[in-house]
């Protein structure tokens, strides 16, 4: 049988990205970093449009060459449709139709969020993927979901927040620090040395399955302010206890919804996905979970847990295995739900 090669690129935010996968296994996943949006303390996207447009040529050359394998060996392309910044989107999806024409080979559009839930899928050594039905928890700089999947591309989000994303509640808290920017890490880096019971921060009273962190967020800045005018050195003294106890109080409210998701669904098979499946707080708390609560928890690689092509690659190859293919007019959509 003639092995299935996808070429996998994703372009939705500041990274430049391009995978090979064969067969479902990964052989290549590169990923070019736009450190040019460090000084500006957030992605600027016409800088990360400019960048990638500049990346996309080598990064793809480099993915093909890792996986040892010539462009036209490709079974077909798959592409980061959305959600995600419209320039940077458009440099990923225009490369990835004039390839795919070139080549006449499929085209494959790829749902990021999607992507992200199904890099579980991934076949490599020790890689037990979740068994439907299961639950996700999907959490980012841009979406914090509680997403129920009963099939690859058959989900339900059961929950979401009513305001800002987890993984920006993580940047801003690190902003009122004083961290440098992307601060998610950093705080987490913190962590690790302080106490998490040091201070106490008010959780959001929302819906049992739905997050709010903009009250968090004005909770802590108000909390900093005020000790700072008792003790202007007050962070730098605190620092590590600050982000174990920030760190704390949001780790707490992502598995109070899970368990809510839990309870209301009895599904005992919980993944989680995005950017923030690296915190160490959370990935701690969900292994810990087996023995408390019986659940059965899937944590990614940490390679696949910030944007990668390696998730657009297999999604692709998933969607290549039912031909659901892409006509060479589609569109990027940068609010693309996680259920379209």
């Amino acid at each position: 049988m003639k092995k299935i090669y996808i070429l996998g690129i994703e372009s939705s935010c500041d990274d430049t990205c391009a995978a090979v996968i064969c067969d479902g296994k990964i052989l290549s996943n590169i990923i070019a970093n736009q450190e040019v949006h460090s000084k500006y303390g957030g992605v600027v996207p016409e800088l990360a449009s400019r960048a990638h447009q500049q990346n996309i040529v080598p990064v793809i050359q480099q993915a093909l060459d890792k996986a040892n394998i010539e462009k036209e060996d490709l079974s077909a392309i798959a592409f980061t449709r959305g959600p995600g910044l419209m320039g940077s989107l458009l440099v990923g999806t225009s490369f990835a139709k004039s390839l795919a024409i070139g080549l006449n080979i499929p085209l494959i559009d790829v749902n990021h969020m999607q992507a992200h839930i199904l890099s579980h899928f991934i076949i490599e050594d020790g890689n037990i993927p979740p068994p439907f039905p299961f639950i996700c928890l999907t959490i980012s700089g841009g979406h914090t979901q509680i997403v129920k999947i009963t099939d690859h591309f058959k989900m339900e989000v059961l929950g979401e927040t009513i305001d800002d994303a987890v993984g920006e509640a993580f940047d801003k808290s690190a902003k009122i620090l004083g961290l440098t920017y992307p601060g998610g890490p950093l705080i987490d880096k913190h962590a690790r040395f302080g106490n998490p019971k040091a201070y106490s921060f008010t959780k959001p009273k929302v819906g049992d399955l739905d997050f709010s962190f903009s009250g968090l967020k004005t909770g802590i800045l108000y909390f900093i302010q005020k000790q700072q005018k008792i003790n202007p050195n007050f962070i730098k003294e605190n620092l590590n206890d600050l982000c174990a106890s920030i760190q704390h109080t949001i780790v707490e409210i992502l598995m109070d919804k899970i368990k809510n998701a839990v309870k209301e669904t009895n599904i005992k098979h919980i993944a989680i996905a995005g950017g923030v499946s690296a915190n160490s707080g959370i990935r701690e708390r969900l292994e810990t979970a087996n023995k408390h609560f019986g659940w059965t928890t899937y944590i990614p690689k940490f390679e696949y847990t910030t944007d990668n092509a390696a998730m657009i690659a297999i999604t692709g190859y998933l969607k290549y295995l039912i031909k659901d293919f892409s006509q060479e007019d589609i569109n990027v959509n940068a609010r693309l739900k996680v259920t379209e």
